[in-house]
């Protein structure tokens, strides 16, 4: 299958009405390219693994629409036939309509074609397996090499949505699970994703695992990254809500009950979440955290110290940091 892409070049602020003035005439599903910093509730729902910053906003956005293209080179909008003529020239006289009352940039049109994806499966090209100091990941499309018997084997297929194990801050965190976890362990991971921190602890040694995430396609992840890793699922278990702000997941969750609380996920998560997590922490619990970029690292460890736990172990992957603190 074939689709026409049809690429506006537009402002920032012209987004929201481009997308709905083109989703009138059928064009739905925009791609939205530009370099908008996220919001703070955008950041409160990266409980995963993220990268550094982006190059910085110039105003400037890219909207694409698909459009799916017969053999015979009709396109399909609205159920019906058209030709690309026909809807670029729509396109272009929404345009024109928007340009009369706001800025709109260029408000340029390209026109592509582009072949049909497997966007589900396509991706496993770029993921192989790799080691994390004596661990292997790998992933379940590829065969273990005989040299490897005998490490640590963390079998993960992560999807479209988590991470893989292969970004610093979480090989910080790998590394500091690694000196304290022991059998009676029992964790609490905030922001699981594809459960890799986990699901490590548990083969470390740890005696029950808990997980929290706010998407709900965690849940999934988590189990079948749990069935590869022939993990006993009551061993590990999931929830799904807002720790910092939900009392009821709070509750569900548990206080005063975990040895150790591992959270890979923005400073500016980490900030409101440590004053929370204090709760759920045993006295002398050993909390985790990553995720930070280097020049936020003194404010998560004021954070730290101000919630009444006691540094013990910084250290550094890159431009990431990891801080590890006591509760006393």
């Amino acid at each position: 299958m074939k689709w026409v892409k049809f690429r506006v070049k537009t402002t920032t602020e012209a987004e929201d009405i481009i997308i709905s003035s083109l989703y009138d005439i059928g064009l739905e599903g925009a791609q939205i390219e530009d370099n908008v910093p996220l919001t703070a509730w955008e950041k409160e729902q990266m409980f995963v693994d993220i990268l550094p910053e982006g190059p910085a906003d110039d105003g400037t956005a890219f909207l694409s629409f698909f459009v799916e293209e017969n053999e015979d080179g009709a396109l399909i909008v609205n159920g019906e036939s058209t030709d690309r003529e026909r809807i670029l020239q729509q396109v272009r006289e929404e345009l024109e309509n928007i340009r009369m009352f706001m800025d709109i940039g260029e408000g340029t049109v390209m026109v592509d074609e582009t072949e049909d994806i497997d966007w589900i499966n396509n991706w496993k090209q770029y993921f192989h397996q790799f080691y994390i100091d004596d661990i292997l990941v790998i992933p379940s499309w590829e065969d273990m090499k005989p040299e490897d018997s005998a490490k640590t084997v963390l079998h993960i297929d992560p999807g479209t949505a988590f991470g893989t194990g292969m970004h610093e801050t979480t090989q910080l965190c790998i590394r500091q699970l690694r000196k304290y976890v022991n059998k009676e362990t029992v964790l609490l991971d905030i922001g699981t994703g594809s459960g890799i921190l986990a699901i490590l602890s548990l083969m470390f040694g740890a005696k029950r695992a808990v997980g929290t995430d706010l998407d709900p396609c965690a849940v999934d992840a988590v189990r079948e990254n749990c069935e590869s890793n022939g993990i006993n699922p009551e061993q590990f278990q999931m929830m799904i809500g807002n720790i910092i702000t939900d009392k009821e997941v709070q509750e569900k969750v548990g206080s005063g009950c975990y040895d150790i609380v591992v959270a890979n996920i923005l400073a500016d998560v980490l900030i409101p979440l440590t004053p929370v997590i204090v709760n759920q922490l045993k006295s002398g619990g050993i909390y985790i955290t990553s995720g930070i970029i280097d020049d936020k690292e003194q404010a998560v460890a004021e954070a730290v110290r101000a919630a009444g736990l006691e540094v013990l172990d910084t250290s550094y992957q890159g431009e990431w940091v990891s801080i590890t603190a006591r509760k006393n």
